[in-house]
């Protein structure tokens, strides 16, 4: 069936198990000191703290699932598209608010933000009316990334064997 504007539409299913990994999108507002920490993230293990599954991505939708390990350290970023996330599981903390299960947070588009996961880690689920195109990167101080360097090497160990908090 057809809508108005031409557009397919139909009933369909989509799970958190077998969907694919989020893959990068380009960043925008990347400086030597932000390109230099991204790699040293990178090299130290950064993706072990993090699991992003692009759950749905249909017309006029994008459901995400994201689950940030205990300690990791989320760069302030901005995206154009605004996010309605949700916490389906343990607990972030967003500037001075904790959100808990079946809490959560909407974050207009251009938006500058970052935020810290629980001590258990915390899974979120992310709404968009468009998919991710892009992330602008606003971390800019060196010793952030020095910081964010010294947690990823710190926390890894303990990321391989933490479960999903519930």
């Amino acid at each position: 069936m057809d809508n108005s504007d031409g557009v397919r539409k139909q009933l369909e299913v989509f799970r958190r198990d077998g969907a694919p990994r989020h893959q990068a999108t380009p960043a925008a507002g990347l400086t030597d000191v932000s390109r230099e920490g991204i790699a040293a993230l990178v090299e130290a293990g950064f993706g072990d703290g993090a699991e992003t599954l692009n759950v749905f991505d249909g017309p006029g939708f994008s459901v995400t699932h994201v689950w940030f390990k205990s300690g990791f350290p989320l760069y302030r970023h901005s995206h154009a598209t605004d996010c309605l996330y949700q916490v389906v599981g343990g607990s972030v903390r967003f500037g001075t608010e904790v959100l808990e299960k079946g809490d959560g947070v909407f974050i207009p588009g251009g938006t500058p933000y970052t935020f810290e996961p629980g001590p258990e880690g915390v899974q979120i689920i992310e709404f968009r009316h468009e998919p991710i195109r892009g992330t602008v990167i606003m971390a800019n101080n060196p010793a952030f990334w020095e910081k964010a360097v010294a947690t990823v090497k710190d926390r890894r160990v303990v990321w391989s064997s933490e479960p999903r908090p519930f």
